[in-house]
């Protein structure tokens, strides 16, 4: 079947929630897709930051089928080795205790302030009310999307949850004008990606930490598009030297595979008792099987020294072509693989023609294009993009 006969059987039995680019991919290999009628793309958007170890990825291909063959699904009601082992790894190459794992971005926000609110119901029982960012994104269920500090993303859903408001983002004269006797968390993410890859002061966080811990207050960072080693570092957190209390992760975790995982220190992690929170297919064997093989790559075999080295040599190629075409490009900002250009003008007809010509960008809001490629992309496929959207940029 051709690509439009796909898409036409698509546009009638798929619900209409994406406005989706016209292509069919088929297949993938290192950082590049086929489409179906085999054309070649490099893509440096990887699933929304989400295919950290590309396309083909031979350690993560044999992980998953040698689990698959052992055992994809079992309840959470016994236990699996694969995510006894994952949640050991990440406890221990970090400050959190414990992991509830979950299938998304999404359930693991919403997670994480159903925590936050059993925590204050346990120490504070006066409190409930959160606190997020304006411009912020945590995902599309209902709290995520109370959450959500952007209103385009909240139309026709009105009530949305109580007790969520939001301040402006790396205003600290805001949040502490807006805690107040019945705060019971603090929501953000270190880089808010949806909103246009705007990163945290690094002051800023230090004074929300302290804010924090002088009232009580639980510490929450959405890494979910951030985290596993986006930046460089395994958290965007590291970055500032200021640790949350609860963390969230989820996209590039499981290189694919739905995951979503919350982390929090003992005392935080502790709010949960049995029954309070569940995810029927959250923590899965074939999941966290996929999973292990990303922390293994990220903290044994140098995955994240890569993302540093291709992530400044990034930087690097962008600000320089910013200081080509100054009145284009207004603002290059992110780390190592997650970073952002903002353009002069509307970023959907660059990256249409950009697909024109084989390569596969996304934006980050109206004006900014976003960078995510695998974490494995090398500095000549940095080149290619860079050649391929210099040309486009200049007509």
């Amino acid at each position: 079947m051709s690509s439009n006969d796909l898409i036409n059987t698509g546009m009638n039995f798929v619900m209409n929630t994406y406005n989706r680019f016209p292509l069919v991919l088929d297949r993938g290999e290192g950082c590049y897709v086929y489409d179906a009628e085999g054309n070649k793309y490099l893509d440096f958007v990887a699933g929304i930051a989400v295919n950290t170890l590309g396309y083909g990825h031979e350690k993560l291909i044999s992980a998953i089928a040698e689990q698959a063959s052992k055992l994809i699904h079992t309840s959470n009601l016994y236990w699996t080795e694969p995510q006894i082992t994952l949640a050991e790894k990440l406890a221990k190459h970090s400050d959190f205790d414990k992991a509830f794992f979950c299938n998304s971005g999404a359930e693991a926000v919403e997670g994480s302030l159903k925590l936050a609110r059993k925590y204050a119901s346990k120490h504070h029982p006066e409190r409930y009310e959160i606190i997020c960012m304006k411009n912020s994104f945590h995902g599309r269920t209902f709290a995520a999307i109370t959450a959500t500090g952007q209103t385009k993303f909240q139309k026709g859903l009105a009530p949305l949850l109580p007790g969520i408001t939001h301040v402006e983002f790396n205003n600290i004269g805001a949040l502490e004008s807006a805690i107040n006797s019945k705060t019971c968390a603090i929501l953000l993410e270190p880089i808010q990606g949806e909103g246009g890859i705007h990163p945290a002061y690094s002051e800023y966080l230090s004074q929300v930490r302290e804010l924090c811990d002088s009232n009580d207050i639980v510490l929450i960072f959405d890494e979910i598009q951030s985290g596993v080693g986006r930046t460089g570092n395994f958290y965007a957190f590291e970055h500032y030297g200021c640790v949350p209390d609860v963390v969230t992760l989820a996209k590039g975790i499981a290189s694919g595979a739905p995951m979503g995982i919350i982390l929090a220190k003992d005392n935080y992690a502790d709010a949960f008792s049995p029954g309070d929170h569940a995810s029927t297919f959250g923590g899965n064997p074939l999941a966290t099987a996929a999973a292990n093989v990303v922390v293994n790559e990220l903290y044994d075999n140098g995955l994240l020294e890569h993302v540093k080295t291709v992530g400044t040599y990034l930087n690097g190629k962008l600000e320089a072509l910013r200081a080509e075409m100054p009145e284009t490009i207004l603002d290059v900002r992110g780390f190592g693989l997650m970073q952002g250009i903002e353009l002069a003008c509307m970023a959907a007809p660059v990256i249409n023609k950009c697909i024109e010509n084989n390569l596969l960008l996304i934006n980050a809001g109206a004006k900014v294009i976003r960078f995510v490629p695998p974490l494995i992309v090398t500095e000549a496929e940095i080149d290619q993009m860079i050649d391929i959207l210099w040309g486009i940029l200049k007509h």
